[in-house]
């Protein structure tokens, strides 16, 4: 498993060689806790929801679908959406996107993966937020790129998955900004690609 830092990028290949086929984007987080008294009988503000999407842009940086809350699957059923999770409350990935790499449209360059606040609650109240990259065929974890970092942002262009041949990378994109659904986020969404 490779940690990355904003910015950085690593091939994405099998463990021994080979290309991947399918992957999961992994978004997990935990609600801050309250500190001082209230803190001390265990507790906290209310549910953060946040919502992951990913977005698939051809060579020309044309978005070709989007796969989010509101839409689940992609257009051809090659990236699915596990659903809304309301609360990021568990231990684990609270929401996921699964990419069957091998069955995209041969059109597809990029995939561009964001989080956002729905409610609009800004990462202020977050903690322990991270995304991650799994090899679904046997469940390892390739790389990891951490959210958490205060501030009043809403909305993060998480990370890239982009193709080259037959090979993809992933690279941590980090950039913060605001908005409730993607949709409000296209001007940094298109300076990730």
């Amino acid at each position: 498993m490779v940690s990355l830092s904003k910015g950085q990028s690593v091939r994405l290949e099998k463990t021994g060689g080979g290309s991947l086929t399918k992957v999961s984007m992994g978004l997990g987080w935990d609600v801050r806790k309250a500190k001082g008294l209230m803190g001390m009988f265990g507790a906290k503000g209310a549910d953060i929801d946040l919502d992951a999407s990913c977005l698939v842009f051809d060579s020309r940086r044309q978005q070709l679908d989007q796969i989010w809350f509101q839409q689940l699957t992609s257009k051809d059923g090659s990236i699915v959406h596990s659903g809304d999770n309301l609360t990021g409350a568990g231990d684990g990935d609270d929401e996921t996107i699964s990419v069957d790499l091998s069955k995209l449209p041969a059109d597809a360059q990029s995939l561009v993966f964001t989080v956002n606040s729905f409610r609009g609650d800004s990462f202020d109240r977050i903690e322990n937020a991270y995304c991650r990259l799994v090899d679904l065929t046997n469940g390892q974890e390739l790389a990891r790129f951490d959210l958490t970092g205060s501030g009043s942002h809403t909305g993060q262009v998480m990370a890239t998955l982009t193709r080259s041949g037959a090979q993809w990378s992933m690279k941590a994109i980090g950039i913060r900004t605001q908005g409730r659904t993607f949709h409000d986020m296209m001007t940094p969404i298109m300076s990730s690609i």
